[in-house]
């Protein structure tokens, strides 16, 4: 995961305001950030403050109410294969069977390929995600790991140059989700790519990401940017060193900050005296 200059997204002074039969709603505000090629970018904050808003209109899901949203340099008008998706419920199709969840993405218009490549691309992410002995199984019979390694096999498969994760891991156990962030980093170093990761989990931000993007609550805004200081690859050794530490609590008290703010927003009029 060797980062270079160029840049692939670009938030420039987002806001998102949704109308609701109270008003006016804001959710993400005048937010500014770039991410570069072989970023892997990780936005942390309270639950309900606009992150997975914010990755959904770099995926093309929503438009911004003004400001711009970026990629390869143009406005973001839709999805396009060149972004992946990963959400947290695996989207798979449960009547499909694992090789032919891989190989769904290579048959649609806008990525279809020769059967033969097909063919070699399905094997190829089979075996690499260790799913090659339920090629021929339904997901229904998978563990929920198994279905989240399906699913990041067929975003995989279409070759996006850009993974976009909503809290991927989030439903899984915590040995089966510190299993996936390594499966993960590996897959990365083979693969290369740009990743928005969205988590509530702050050891997972600093395991996985380059650089972590603090947000506030609703209205989403950056609270903070920062740079991680492990380089790749890691392993989860880096859990135990002091910076580790120093940086989790860094993290934990600016989004704990946000988190009673949030609380203080929700509290009744008649309470916040």
């Amino acid at each position: 995961m060797n980062k270079v200059s160029a840049k692939r997204a670009k938030f420039d002074h987002v806001s998102l305001t949704f109308d609701t039969p109270k008003g006016k709603l804001n959710v993400v505000e005048d937010v500014s950030y770039e991410i570069s090629d072989g970023d892997f970018i990780a936005v942390i904050g309270p639950s309900g403050c606009g992150k997975t808003t914010m990755m959904s209109m770099l995926a093309g899901f929503q438009k911004p109410t003004t400001g711009s949203v970026l990629f390869d340099g143009a406005p973001v008008k839709g999805p396009g294969p060149e972004r992946g998706v990963i959400f947290q419920e695996y989207g798979v199709f449960p009547w499909l069977t694992v090789k032919q969840n891989i190989a769904f993405g290579l048959n649609l218009k806008a990525n279809r390929v020769a059967a033969s490549e097909r063919e070699a691309i399905c094997d190829h992410y089979l075996e690499l995600m260790g799913l090659s002995d339920f090629a021929n199984a339904y997901p229904k019979h998978l563990s929920g790991g198994m279905r989240q390694r399906l699913a990041i096999a067929r975003a995989y498969a279409v070759k996006p140059q850009f993974l976009l994760m909503d809290e991927p891991f989030g439903a899984l156990d915590a040995q089966t989700r510190a299993n996936m962030q390594n499966l993960l980093l590996k897959v990365l170093a083979t693969e290369g790519k740009t990743v928005m990761l969205i988590t509530h989990s702050v050891e997972e931000a600093i395991y996985l990401a380059s650089r972590i993007v603090v947000v506030t609550a609703r209205p989403a805004r950056i609270k903070e940017i920062i740079e991680v200081p492990f380089a790749y690859p890691r392993d989860e050794s880096i859990q135990e060193r002091p910076e580790f530490a120093e940086l989790r609590s860094h993290i934990r008290d600016l989004v704990m900050n946000e988190y009673r703010a949030q609380q203080a927003q929700m509290r009744p009029a008649s309470f916040s005296e």
